[in-house]
């Protein structure tokens, strides 16, 4: 399988706890559909102070996954919202 794009997107997402609003990172995403994995390369800004957990109420709103060869995390449905 290929590789994700290295350059990526230009468009940056700002990606928010669904439950608190808190911000977690912001992601450049491609496509306009939903936000269903994130490839930890294409985040600019990351606000989490551990991976996978909201900084604010503490739930996990991701899995880490390997997608054709990439870190990524799997967003767990109807945890994030995106902007």
């Amino acid at each position: 399988m290929a590789k994700p794009n290295k350059k990526g997107p230009t468009k940056t997402v700002d990606i928010f706890c669904s439950a608190c609003k808190a911000a977690l990172f912001k992601y450049r995403k491609g496509g306009k559909g939903a936000l269903v994995k994130c490839f930890i390369e294409r985040i600019t800004q990351d606000y989490t102070t551990t991976p996978f957990i909201c900084p604010q109420c503490e739930r996990p709103f991701a899995r880490p996954a390997i997608i054709r060869g990439t870190p990524a995390y799997k967003i767990i449905g109807g945890k994030v919202t995106f902007k």
